[in-house]
């Protein structure tokens, strides 16, 4: 339900949404608008809240250990 297709995957989406989230704050002098729209891409992007990423991560690196134990490596 969390996982995403890879690890690397997961990794650059959680630093696509730091960004944002660093992007909300900076852009909060130009605007309620920018600020909430960045703020709102980086929710999507973490699929909810930092809690809900961290899991994500966690499942997607059992998810591939899994993988690997039933290929036989």
């Amino acid at each position: 339900m969390y996982c995403s297709s890879s690890v690397s995957v997961h990794l650059l989406r959680g630093a696509a949404a730091i960004g944002l989230i660093f992007a909300a704050f900076f852009l909060s002098s130009y605007g309620v608008v920018w600020s909430a729209m960045a703020g709102i891409g980086a929710v999507v992007l973490l699929r909810g809240c930092p809690m809900c990423w961290l899991m994500g991560l966690f499942e997607t690196i059992k998810q591939k250990g899994h993988a690997n134990e039933r290929m036989g490596q």
